[in-house]
């Protein structure tokens, strides 16, 4: 790409080390192959035992923090100090830090590098949601929440995204979202969600041996579940699923982000009857996760509608569609995109019943689901593994420092 080396400081929201697969696989493993390092810069707060040989990682200040909102930006200026004293970056880049974005862009405007700014939630709307969920609550915590999405809005929309020479973005909805803002496409890359081809490899997945799922039709939803996403909904699918097919199993192989909403998830469940139909399993570790997931026949991929789920790209279908399971999603604009492009599943409403039947004519119709099985890996490795995203996104700062050369 260029004849030395490359260096991107990246402040991140997330806590170090990195978990996020965008984060640890992309610029951890994919970038260094196209002669780009990376100095990580943010806030500690997982347990991740990976050191990180792609670069640095300058940690300052903690997630776990009461006052971590507040001093993030100071945080986040310290570790762009240290990752600067390190390795004078070619660009700074941000990713959905609000203060921190502005930050980034005061401080590559005095290096004379290039800022970008790296999108994968529209943060300001999440603010906005949380804003409108406190309207018939607290008066004055409502008015603290309306100022931070109010101020938030300014400073992410008039100030950070106009001065960054390049936004990435989590799909090919949101760039239309922020172009119909007035923002260019041509400065966007959209980089959706991927998976690794090697964790992802079906042939290397040891099914995992649970009685419990022995002699059921099992069905499966990776990943978290929460109230904010809608996840009773499963259980209203389950208990359709069992009025029509008994011998029906749904494994929801994830955990919820507090311990009290996953009291609730069990307690749905309980109130609804559905004990012997939905499988909880709480968190696992990927490895056990995917054992799950090669032992179902359907896997299910339900996203609420809205603007801060329809600009978004879900991991689930894209890791059923490289495991070979046939798939059930809803209709948000990339999961529709990865249903009609792959044909390796089917998109229908977010409604109980269209889910049901969707799912039931895949159990019945083994034709059908064998072949759904068949495209699903073929479709991931053309065109979502993190090798072909990684492709882009080097091309796309190859485009960036070009003209910083």
């Amino acid at each position: 790409m260029h004849s030395k080396p490359l260096s991107i400081a990246f402040i991140v929201r997330d806590p170090l080390p990195p978990i996020r697969a965008d984060v640890l696989t992309l610029f951890g493993a994919e970038m260094p192959r196209y002669g780009i390092a990376t100095e990580l810069v943010g806030q500690s707060g997982s347990n991740a035992p990976q050191p990180w040989h792609a670069g640095g990682m300058h940690v300052v200040g903690s997630l776990a923090s009461r006052f971590a909102s507040v001093l993030a930006p100071l945080w986040d200026l310290f570790g762009l100090v240290r990752a600067w004293r390190r390795a004078r970056p070619d660009c700074i880049q941000v990713r959905d830090k609000i203060a921190s974005g502005l930050l980034g862009r005061m401080a590559a405007a005095l290096l004379g590098v290039p800022f970008v700014y790296w999108m994968s939630f529209p943060i300001v709307e999440g603010f906005e949601a949380r804003r409108d969920d406190l309207a018939r609550g607290n008066r004055l915590l409502w008015l603290a929440h309306a100022l931070r999405a109010a101020l938030s809005r300014l400073v992410i929309y008039r100030l950070v995204l106009p001065g960054a020479r390049h936004i990435f973005v989590q799909s090919e909805s949101m760039a239309s979202w922020l172009a119909a803002k007035g923002f260019d496409r041509a400065r966007m890359t959209a980089v959706p969600m991927g998976v690794d081809a090697a964790l992802f490899d079906r042939a290397r997945i040891r099914p995992v041996d649970d009685a419990r799922l022995n002699g059921r039709r099992v069905v499966i939803y990776l990943g978290r579940v929460a109230r904010a996403r809608r996840s009773e909904f499963l259980f209203d699918v389950a208990a359709q699923l069992r009025e029509r097919m008994p011998e029906v199993l749904l494994v929801i192989a994830g955990d919820a982000p507090s311990n009290d909403e996953m009291a609730w998830m069990r307690g749905e469940i309980g109130r609804r009857g559905l004990s012997q139909h939905v499988l909880l399993t709480g968190w696992l570790p990927q490895g056990a996760a995917l054992g799950y997931a090669v032992r179902a026949e359907v896997g299910l991929s339900p996203i609420p509608r809205g603007t801060l789920y329809d600009v978004s790209s879900p991991t689930k279908l894209v890791e059923y569609l490289a495991l070979g399971i046939p798939s059930v999603a809803n209709d948000i604009p990339d999961q529709q995109l990865v249903i009609d492009d792959s044909g390796a599943g089917l998109c229908v409403p977010m409604q109980a019943h269209d889910f049901a039947e969707a799912t039931l004519r895949l159990l019945r119709d083994k034709e059908l689901a064998a072949a759904f099985a068949a495209r699903g890996p073929a479709w991931v490795r053309a065109n979502r593994t993190y090798g072909i995203l990684g492709q882009r996104v080097a091309e796309a700062y190859q485009h960036i420092l070009s003209r910083n050369a």
